[in-house]
């Protein structure tokens, strides 16, 4: 629930994925190329992942991840952007056939908002979030917005601040269901105060919502953290996720560097028919421009599952 050249440094990375041997490798059924090749899944890099190579600037991050096989972005921080900027960033995937994954609803912190407390001044805050949410969606042609109900309301019992979300999210989403957004709810590991914790508590959530705009951001760093058991959990509330992300446990860095099975699960999600973006909400390991090669070796590796 947490940057100059395009053409020069992508000579610079055809070089050096040459040089280390990331364009051609074994992997498991067989070999795999790099640069340029689509991955099997849709992954959504973030601002920051590819600075070494591309630069401080978004939009040529964007444009070297394309070269390099990504077709998908997400960023937490869109709606804390400049207009002009979401409109550019926007821009560049229309131009590249990129799509867009999620963005953190405007205003709203992990630990910003409390919908379990059902006081009026936080429901009035998410609903006006929502409909900011909209008007950003429409910039980069993005249908999902993610949420977190806040922390624990700890003087109310749970029951009733399990019903005061529920309450929130049925009015939240009377505003973004009409334009066709999905607002994703993600159950985080951060820190004990925070309210939505499971995959299985979203999923109670999503159910009594009752909309096809509340679905769960199946975060699998977090999953791990807090219940384990990734692919039961899974299988288990499927029909109510509608994002997933990606982060390696211990550290929440590339796949490969801890110990999730990351082309098991990834093999798993895509036989279910998930054709959706999945989120590379996760650090790099390594440093500088190795560390950014080895973060592309890694997710070939990943998705080297067909």
């Amino acid at each position: 629930m947490k940057r100059r050249n395009f053409v020069q440094s992508s000579m610079i990375a055809g070089a050096s994925l040459l040089s280390t041997g990331v364009t051609k490798g074994n992997a498991g059924s067989g070999d795999w190329s790099a640069t340029g090749k689509p991955f099997n899944m849709n992954y959504g890099i973030h601002d920051g992942m590819f600075k070494t190579h591309a630069g401080d600037n978004f939009i040529d991050q964007i444009k070297f991840a394309y070269e390099q096989g990504f077709r998908a972005i997400e960023d937490n921080g869109l709606s804390g952007r400049p207009v002009d900027e979401q409109k550019k960033i926007g821009d560049t995937l229309a131009k590249l056939g990129m799509a867009m994954g999620v963005f953190v609803q405007p205003g709203l912190g992990n630990d910003s908002n409390m919908l379990a407390s059902g006081k009026t001044d936080q429901v009035d805050k998410f609903i006006v979030s929502c409909k900011q949410a909209v008007e950003v969606a429409k910039r980069v042609n993005s249908k999902l917005v993610t949420v977190v109900p806040g922390d624990f309301e700890r003087k109310l019992p749970i029951g009733v601040q399990t019903g005061n979300v529920i309450e929130a999210l049925k009015k939240g989403t009377a505003v973004l269901e009409p334009h066709g957004i999905t607002m994703v709810l993600e159950p985080l590991s951060d820190n004990p105060d925070l309210f939505l914790r499971t995959g299985d508590q979203a999923y109670a959530i999503c159910k009594a919502v009752g909309s096809p705009s509340c679905k769960i951001l199946y975060d699998m760093y977090h999953i791990q953290r807090n219940q384990g058991n990734i692919l039961r959990t899974l299988d288990l509330i499927y029909d109510e996720v509608g994002y997933y992300q990606i982060g390696d446990n211990p550290g929440r860095k590339e796949p490969g560097t801890g110990e999730i099975n990351y082309k098991n699960i990834l093999k798993h999600i895509h036989n279910k028919g998930y054709k959706g973006v999945i989120g590379m909400e996760h650090g790099t390991a390594g440093a500088g421009k190795e560390g950014e090669l080895a973060l592309i070796k890694a997710y070939r590796e990943a998705d080297s599952f067909m």
